[in-house]
């Protein structure tokens, strides 16, 4: 199995539309639209051409056999974290546990520390998700706090723990 990172295009729509609308959410920002339409994918995929323009972010598609299967992104931060940047990442359910993930951001924490000017990169991990967290220490993400009762879904609050990850 080939793990690969693509620019998000035009084109992709319906892959992204598909990704967004199964998505597993337990986990995932309240920022993803629910329910997804094929215009919040339309929207979305503008707004990535343009921060891909600016070379500020970095968004990518993750594609296993010729098939988009996840979304994987860093995202810099600004004012005095302006050296810092923020890691988010989703997989399909039926290719988790495959190593996709794992692979996934290790390339994108190569594309990132060589494209972006950041010296670390942040990830934000509901505490229940350990698969997540595995993913990042897997890549040398260090645990670096827990931030309790930092978020909240639905009506449950949840302990975020802070990984960090530095050039």
């Amino acid at each position: 199995m080939q793990v690969q990172l693509k620019k998000w295009s035009a084109k992709d729509k319906m892959s992204l539309y598909n990704l967004c609308s199964t998505a597993d959410r337990t986990y995932l920002p309240d920022r993803l639209p629910s329910p997804y339409t094929e215009k919040d994918a339309e929207f979305w995929l503008d707004f990535v051409s343009q921060a891909e323009d600016n070379d500020t972010d970095i968004f990518r598609a993750i594609v296993v056999d010729g098939r988009i299967v996840g979304s994987i992104s860093v995202e810099c931060k600004n004012d005095i974290f302006r050296t810092d940047s923020e890691i988010g990442f989703m997989v399909m359910p039926d290719y988790r546990n495959q190593g996709i993930a794992t692979k996934a951001v290790a390339e994108i924490v190569s594309q990132a520390f060589n494209k972006l000017n950041v010296t670390r990169i942040t990830a934000y991990v509901f505490e229940p998700n350990l698969a997540s967290a595995k993913v990042l220490e897997k890549n040398g993400f260090v645990l670096e706090g827990r931030l309790r009762n930092a978020a909240i879904k639905g009506d449950k609050l949840y302990n975020i723990l802070h990984y960090g990850l530095v050039k």
